[in-house]
């Protein structure tokens, strides 16, 4: 007796009675059916889900939207003939649906569709989990994973951590994340960057001022150290903050106080300091320009984040992901990548990290005119016919290799062994390779 190799969830939102009709058959066919209201679509999870659609949801289709955008997987609308009449409904199905299909069913063509909206959920990484937004460490390269290893030990402590890594590569979302799965977790989490703020704000905007304490203080303001009590204090950019704001920085760090601008009251304050830097601090003490005190305190535990480089295997996965999380925002489906945009994405060396690579996807959502995003949405059509400089033969060799590796890794991060397969070569040669190529 066959048995199906891979279990089928389809969940049914707002069935109708012809609906009820057709779940037995899809029951027998292997398909494990679960039907529900659509403000109850957030607490389960499906590979393919299939929606009776209503005239109210085209009149508010913002609810329609949220669900397909945060369920990550593909949907089939069910129309009525009523429904087919309404105008722009074709328009908002074919923006928004796998498939579509109208009452009364014909069983075989619900299967067979059913099937290759399976098959297109499972070959682009969705299915089974609802996207969670609020998870931000996204990804299953080497990297990534050791990050959240490390995290969930320096989390539960309450000593300072520096963060370190290139812009774009998601140093707030770490600090956020020591954060959530601390003890503090029901407390503030009070970001500041201390480079984007002008320098005759700075001492009021951490420390807080009293009324009438310099011109323009109408009222007492609370800094941002004192907002933070029981909390979280993030400090990013902590490499540009002026010499005389690092001292009074220091200053709390020893006593846990602060004093307001224009106060003579301390004002005892309990926070967990993070602070982040893309600056190599340890030039910039050598040079005159951060104090090593400070250095030292803040350099107690100390994380840094991988570019986008080092992770290739994660690319597709968070491309896929800002497809989904920036389509409402666009107004558009979320869509996939064509194989020239996986390739495309595969080869770009992304020197913004993903920060570029969230505002690529966001743009190619808007571009796009298929159903899938192309490279030339993206903006990266053209880079790879750009001849490089001459160089030796081994330099050649070389940067094919690591080409070669980046791209098969762009596929088949999750199969080490199916990558090294693909190239032809050993396990044992492919891991040889990548140290060599310093790919994590």
């Amino acid at each position: 007796m066959g048995v199906p190799l891979v279990q089928r969830r389809l969940l049914v939102v707002d069935p109708c009675d012809d609906c009820h009709g057709l779940l037995p058959g899809l029951r027998t066919a292997g398909w494990d059916v679960d039907s529900c209201a659509l403000q109850s679509v957030g607490e389960r999870s499906c590979d393919v889900g299939l929606l009776r659609l209503q005239p109210y949801h085209l009149e508010r289709p913002e609810a329609v939207k949220e669900l397909i955008s945060r369920s990550g997987t593909e949907w089939i609308a069910v129309l009525s003939q009523d429904v087919l009449r309404l105008q722009n409904v074709g328009d908002f199905v074919c923006e928004w649906f796998f498939d579509f299909h109208t009452l009364p069913f014909d069983v075989a063509r619900v299967q067979v569709t059913l099937g290759r909206a399976f098959g297109m959920a499972r070959l682009r990484g969705k299915g089974h989990t609802p996207v969670d937004e609020g998870h931000e460490l996204l990804g299953d390269s080497r990297p990534i994973r050791e990050l959240r290893k490390l995290l969930s030990k320096l989390a539960p402590t309450e000593s300072p951590v520096l963060i370190r890594g290139d812009s774009g590569t998601g140093k707030e979302l770490v600090a956020k994340t020591l954060h959530r799965q601390s003890q503090r977790h029901a407390k503030p989490f009070v970001a500041i960057n201390c480079g984007a703020i002008p320098e005759h704000l700075i001492q009021s905007e951490l420390f807080g001022h009293e009324k009438g304490a310099f011109t323009g203080a109408h009222q007492r303001k609370v800094g941002r150290i004192e907002a933070a009590h029981g909390g979280t204090l993030f400090l990013d950019e902590i490499g540009d903050l002026p010499m005389e704001l690092q001292a009074n920085l220091l200053r709390f760090l020893q006593e846990k106080q602060v004093e307001r601008v224009g106060g003579s009251q301390p004002i005892p304050v309990d926070v967990r300091v993070l602070a982040a830097t893309h600056v190599d601090l340890e030039a910039a003490v050598a040079k005159g320009s951060f104090r090593e005190d400070l250095y030292y305190r803040l350099n107690v535990l100390q994380v840094v984040t991988a570019p986008l480089r080092d992770r290739h295997g994660d690319v597709a996965m968070l491309a896929n992901h800002f497809s989904r999380f920036y389509s409402q925002e666009t107004g558009r489906r979320p869509r996939s990548f064509s194989e020239d945009a996986l390739v495309a994405m595969g080869q770009h060396l992304w020197p913004g990290n993903v920060r570029e690579l969230a505002n690529r996807v966001r743009r190619g959502l808007v571009l796009a005119e298929g159903r899938q995003i192309e490279a030339a949405d993206l903006g990266l059509v053209g880079e790879q016919a750009i001849s490089p400089p001459m160089a030796t033969l081994e330099d050649y060799k070389h940067r094919a290799e690591r080409q070669a590796l980046c791209d098969v890794l762009n596929r088949h991060s999750d199969n080490l062994s199916v990558a090294a397969r693909v190239l032809g070569i050993s396990r044992p040669t492919f891991y040889r390779l990548l140290h060599k190529h310093q790919i994590r």
